[in-house]
């Protein structure tokens, strides 16, 4: 296990999303989206493949994930009860392929920083996952959900009930994300955020598109995050 990391004041608190951060479960999405999609988009536009379609849009709700992929194929929006069958088809693969990312346990056990999850799925399946992968500890059943907050990435919502919930102003948070959505929305809320390109559903790319989204630094192994949050740490001055 890393060795701990005690920061200065500046930030106080960490805030990380839970899919491709915490649990490594997006390419389990992704693989069950392309099955599910494939069945109903059979042809698509030239050039234009179901992957190059959903993989910039991971990290959004699977509704408007949906809706933006048939307005960019100009297609009609399929009925609502298909898309939650969808959505409900792509948990349960998640669901019996759950694991926690590798490390990551270790990573935020080694940064004394109170911590929570903010994340665009609901917060049973959250509160579920972290229980099955042994997290629930690290975040004292501090969880932001859409369901809870009544706000969705890229929506700077959840992080701001985060930081509200632990009466500290959002400069002092710093979040772990791994999409463009997620980014968005800890910088709208004016966050420092870490970018994780470690999960296995990372396109090529991802690094430039999570700096462009705003996060101030992007890595790929658990193992180095305790020494990048001392890193970033050590370039606040008081």
């Amino acid at each position: 296990m890393a060795e701990s990391v005690t920061p200065p004041a500046q930030f106080t608190h960490l805030i990380s999303d839970c899919d491709g951060v915490l649990i490594d479960s997006e390419a389990v999405a992704l693989q069950a989206l392309l099955e599910l999609l494939a069945l109903r988009l059979p042809v698509l536009l030239d050039g234009v493949t179901l992957q190059s379609l959903i993989e910039p849009r991971l990290g959004l709700r699977l509704v408007p994930l949906m809706q933006d992929i048939y307005d960019e194929l100009g297609l009609a929006q399929p009925p609502m009860e298909e898309i939650l069958a969808i959505g409900h088809a792509v948990n349960v693969a998640c669901d019996a392929q759950l694991r926690a990312v590798p490390g990551v346990a270790a990573a935020l056990a080694a940064i004394p920083l109170p911590k929570a999850v903010a994340s665009n799925s609901v917060s049973a399946r959250v509160r579920s996952a972290l229980a099955r992968t042994g997290m629930t500890d690290l975040f004292d059943s501090r969880v932001f959900t859409p369901d809870l907050v009544g706000h969705a990435k890229p929506h700077p919502g959840l992080y701001l009930a985060a930081a509200s919930a632990f009466g500290v102003p959002p400069s002092q948070c710093l979040v772990l994300e791994d999409s463009v959505t997620g980014v968005t929305a800890a910088t709208a809320a004016g966050m420092t955020v870490l970018g994780f390109i470690g999960g296995g559903h990372i396109a090529a790319g991802q690094e430039a598109r999570l700096k462009a989204a705003g996060a101030s630094h992007v890595f790929s192994d658990m193992g180095a995050l305790p020494a990048l949050v001392a890193q970033v740490m050590a370039t606040v001055q008081p």
